[in-house]
């Protein structure tokens, strides 16, 4: 700081300047400086946000590659704080986990192990049957499970993009308010100097110094900004757009693993089947079995003839 006040710039030039300027002048400077602040405290945190989320989406992407299950990071514990896309990983694993435990749906399926290397006593070869049982949701809840992941993502995109009006305000903004600045003290100085009826150079020139210092302010308020807010929407849009395709390939992978998508005649079916064992493993074990009627005779049929009345 010594340096800057003691070169024959910043301290012949803006020191000068400044000390000549009007106090609209001042009162311009001072709020392009607060400006200053709000920019350069957005861009300090903002482009350590943007730093962490790429460091750690590219692990938690390395991590999530090398799973075969869409929700094994979710069950070992895994974390990767800052990434956007463990964001949304994780609250589409927290209301996967969440359907599966309440709105389940239970598939069976039976399925061939091996057949018999040699031929039954009877001489029919058989199959060894295995009965598989897996937990999936059905098509409408994991429709919640896609709506909390387009939630996320809005969510996470905010987040990133919180702050930069602040950025665009100071690119768009500090020139215009030093601008404003630099009119009013020239105006400042020519109403002076009408005053003093005195046009010379040596009495103009103050004037015109210190009404200056405002537009250079609003420049060094501005061209900061817009390299930083340049390239953080462009970093901004780049994770976006890689956190939207995440979000359907992660939905994909959800929906195979652990979405019902039976056709609807089997599941009709197994439903069915369940309706008729259910009803008979019933009666097999608590009613008494039916007595067998005797076979009809000659002699019964006659009876059963004679007992019943002949109807017209």
């Amino acid at each position: 700081m010594s340096f800057i006040y003691s070169s024959p710039f910043f301290a012949s030039a803006l020191q000068f300047a400044f000390e000549k300027a009007t106090p609209e002048g001042k009162a311009t400077i001072i709020v392009l400086i607060v400006l200053s602040i709000f920019s350069w405290t957005v861009i300090i945190t903002k482009g350590r946000q943007l730093l962490r989320a790429r460091k750690m989406g590219k692990k938690f992407f390395k991590s999530y590659r090398a799973t075969r299950d869409p929700l094994e990071i979710a069950r070992r514990g895994e974390e990767f704080d800052g990434a956007p896309a463990y964001e949304l990983y994780y609250v589409g694993a927290e209301e996967a986990e969440y359907q599966l435990k309440n709105n389940p749906v239970q598939v069976v399926r039976v399925r061939s192990l091996a057949a018999p290397s040699t031929p039954s006593a009877t001489g029919a070869e058989t199959d060894v049957l295995a009965r598989e049982i897996t937990t999936k949701i059905s098509a409408s809840s994991f429709e919640s499970v896609r709506v909390s992941l387009e939630r996320a993502a809005s969510s996470q995109a905010l987040s990133l993009e919180k702050g930069m009006i602040i950025l665009s305000t100071a690119v768009a903004g500090g020139p215009f308010i030093g601008l404003l600045g630099t009119v009013w003290g020239v105006m400042e100085t020519f109403s002076g100097i009408a005053k003093a009826a005195s046009a010379s150079l040596t009495a103009m020139a103050p004037g015109v110094a210190g009404a200056l210092i405002a537009t250079v302010t609003g420049l060094f308020v501005a061209i900061p900004a817009m390299f930083a807010y340049n390239y953080m929407v462009t970093s901004i849009r780049a994770i976006t757009q890689e956190l939207d395709a995440f979000a359907s390939e992660y939905a994909t992978a959800l929906e195979h693993k652990y979405v019902d998508n039976r056709p609807l005649a089997e599941e009709i079916r197994e439903a069915l089947q369940g309706s008729y064992r259910a009803p008979a493993h019933r009666e097999d074990h608590h009613s008494a079995p039916r007595a067998t009627p005797p076979p009809l005779t000659s002699i019964g049929v006659a009876e059963r003839m004679e007992s019943e009345p002949v109807r017209a």
